[in-house]
């Protein structure tokens, strides 16, 4: 799959991780990163596609096209009005979600527009448009998420502190908002946070290190996390 990100309107990044291109023929494979998909595929889909818990694969023919939009973790549910829980590890049609008359529109908009250019623009007014209209964000939920993108180790008794509540009741409203509790979004942030400092250039060689400066607590640890979430072993995540 060749897979192009883009940075999605100034207006956005608030809300929106990223905005992407991709020629999806052939097998590929998505590694876990805790948010929600907005994606059309040039067979005519539009599907909003969940938070995943493990990795997964897909096939599609030679040819194929794909644009989409990203909503970071724990948003998606309040802009397009569904329990994220709901869609974990679930692709979904976006007339399950909005209509089908959203759905027929966008479809059509997309296939009508001459390249994934213009294609990706047409999709970032549609979250516009949806985010003009969203509820509020849950202040407790986007805590955990600010406290886990500064530091993984955090603790959940710690964000459970921090939020106000108990740590049932703050399990509730995270699986509610990211689709699963404070501890599984831990870890995938954590696996997240792992890849782009091993792709980095200039960052340590070794496992051990990377594995540290990580935040897992040894080389173990972040072996069973990559294979348990991202189904393969470090190394092959790292190349994959």
């Amino acid at each position: 799959m060749l897979y192009t990100p883009s940075a999605v309107a100034p207006d956005l990044v608030p809300d929106l991780v990223t905005g992407w291109t991709a020629d999806v023929g052939g097998q590929a494979s998505l590694v876990p990163d805790g948010c929600v998909d907005v994606l059309w595929i040039s067979t005519g889909v539009v599907r909003v596609c969940g938070p995943e818990t493990a990795a997964w694969s897909f096939r599609f023919p030679a040819g194929v096209e794909a644009v989409g939009v990203r909503f970071r973790p724990g948003r998606a549910g309040s802009v397009l009005g569904f329990d994220t829980a709901d869609v974990r590890d679930r692709r979904v049609g976006l007339d399950d979600v909005l209509g089908s008359r959203a759905q027929r529109l966008l479809s059509e908009q997309l296939g009508d527009a001459g390249d994934q250019r213009k294609r990706l623009g047409i999709l970032q007014e549609h979250a516009r448009r949806w985010l003009a209209g969203a509820a509020p964000q849950d202040p407790a939920t986007e805590t955990v998420r600010r406290m886990l993108l500064h530091d993984t180790s955090t603790t959940v008794a710690t964000m459970a502190q921090a939020t106000g509540l108990s740590e049932r009741q703050l399990n509730r409203r995270c699986t509610r908002t990211f689709g699963y509790g404070p501890s599984m979004l831990r870890r995938i942030l954590r696996l997240q946070g792992f890849l782009r400092m091993a792709r980095h250039p200039g960052a340590p060689a070794g496992l051990a290190e990377l594995a540290a400066a990580a935040g897992y607590t040894d080389q173990s640890h972040l072996s069973r996390d990559c294979r348990q979430i991202g189904g393969a072993s470090p190394r092959e995540l790292i190349s994959g």
